[in-house]
C-alpha cells in the first residue's frame, strides 16, 4: 500500500473534522475548533495519513523542540481511525508515522491514548504495536470513573447525607452561562486552596460552549438563590466527564458537591450513558496519587481505570 503523510494545515479543516465525526475512537476534543482555542500555546504537529489519496487516519499532536506529543493541550489523544480499519493496516500506518518522524528529525514520540472505557469497540491496537517497536510505558495515572451500566456502588455514608440534604431545598439547575460558577466558586476556591487557576479561563470555556453546546454543560446547586456548588460537564457519546467540580465554604457545610454529583450520576445513568468519568487523582508525592481524593471518588461509586503514557525513541 502507498501511504502519504502530511502535516495539518488550515486547508484541511473540513476534511479533518468530517473524518473525526465518522471515526470509531474520537470525541469532540479532536475537532479543530476545540484543539485550536489555545493554538498560541502549542506548535501544532497534527498529521493526516492517506492511502492512495484516501484519508485513513489522523493524529492530533504538537511538537516541542525535537519531541512530538499526543497533543498536550488535550486530556487524551491517540491515532484516530474508522471502525473498518484492520489491525494490520494500523501497524503499517504506525510504521509510516515513525518513518515520517525520523525524516523530520524527531527524537521521541509521547503517546497518551484515550482511557479504555470511552469506546466499547476497543482502541488498543496502537498500544500493542508501539510496544512491539520498543515503546515503554513511561507512567500510569489512576483515572476514576463510575460504570453506569452496572449496579451503582455509592457508599452508605454518602447516601445517608444525600437523603438528609434532599430536605434542605437545594435547587439544581443547568446554567446557561459560567459567570456564577467561575467567578464565585471555581476561581476563588482554586486560588485559595491550591494557588492555581482553572485550565480554561471563563472566556475560553464560553467560546468552547458556543461551539459545542451539546457537549459542554454547566450544572450548579443553589440555596436561596445563592450558588454553593457546580460541576462543568464534557459530554461525549458514551461518557460524561466532570471537567471541573467545586463548592463554596457554605456548600461544604451542606455537602452540596456530593449532592450534585449523585444527582448527575443518576441523571446520566437514566440517559443511557455508559461511564461517568471523574478524572485522574495524580499528585507529586511519595504515593503518586491523592489518597483523599481517590477515597472521595470511590465512595461516589468510582472504580480505578488506567490512563497510560507511552514513549518511543525514534531511531
Amino acid at each position: 500500500m502507498k501511504y502519504t503523510i502530511k502535516k495539518y494545515s488550515q486547508d484541511d479543516y473540513s476534511i479533518w473534522n468530517d473524518f473525526v465525526g465518522q471515526s470509531k475512537n474520537a470525541t469532540f476534543l479532536f475537532h479543530r475548533d476545540f484543539m485550536e482555542y489555545h493554538k498560541d500555546r502549542f506548535e501544532d504537529f497534527s498529521l493526516l495519513i492517506f492511502e492512495e489519496e484516501k484519508l485513513r487516519a489522523v493524529l492530533p499532536a504538537n511538537k516541542k523542540g525535537n519531541l512530538v506529543y499526543s497533543h498536550q493541550g488535550l486530556t487524551y489523544g491517540g491515532l484516530v481511525y474508522l471502525s473498518r480499519l484492520k489491525a494490520s493496516k494500523i501497524e503499517l500506518i504506525l510504521d509510516e508515522i515513525l518513518f515520517f518522524f525520523k525524516e523530520n528529525k524527531v527524537d521521541a514520540f509521547y503517546y497518551k491514548p484515550i482511557p479504555d472505557f470511552y469506546f466499547s469497540e476497543g482502541n488498543k491496537e496502537m498500544d500493542f504495536f508501539l510496544v512491539k517497536r520498543g515503546a515503554v510505558l513511561e507512567r500510569k495515572e489512576m483515572n476514576l470513573a463510575v460504570n453506569l451500566t452496572a449496579l451503582l456502588k455509592i457508599s452508605k455514608s454518602k447516601m445517608k447525607h444525600f437523603r438528609r440534604i434532599e430536605n434542605l431545598d437545594l435547587d439544581i439547575i443547568e446554567d446557561e452561562n459560567f459567570d456564577s460558577f467561575w467567578e464565585k466558586i471555581l476561581e476563588p476556591r482554586l486560588a485559595e486552596k491550591f494557588n492555581v487557576k482553572p485550565v480554561h479561563s471563563k472566556e475560553e470555556i464560553e467560546v468552547l460552549r458556543s461551539k459545542f453546546p451539546k457537549n459542554i454543560r454547566q450544572y450548579s446547586a443553589y440555596r436561596n438563590d445563592e450558588i454553593i456548588a457546580g460541576i462543568t460537564i464534557f459530554e461525549t457519546k458514551n461518557v460524561v466527564k466532570s471537567q471541573y467540580g467545586a463548592t463554596s465554604k457554605k456548600g461544604e457545610e451542606f455537602r452540596a458537591l456530593d449532592f450534585l454529583f449523585i444527582n448527575l450520576i443518576h441523571k446520566y445513568k437514566r440517559k443511557g450513558k455508559q461511564f461517568f468519568d471523574m478524572g485522574i487523582v495524580d499528585e507529586e508525592n511519595e504515593a503518586g496519587y491523592n489518597k483523599g481524593l481517590s477515597n472521595q471518588k470511590e465512595e461516589l461509586g468510582c472504580s480505578v481505570y488506567n490512563q497510560d503514557f507511552y514513549k518511543i525513541e525514534i531511531k
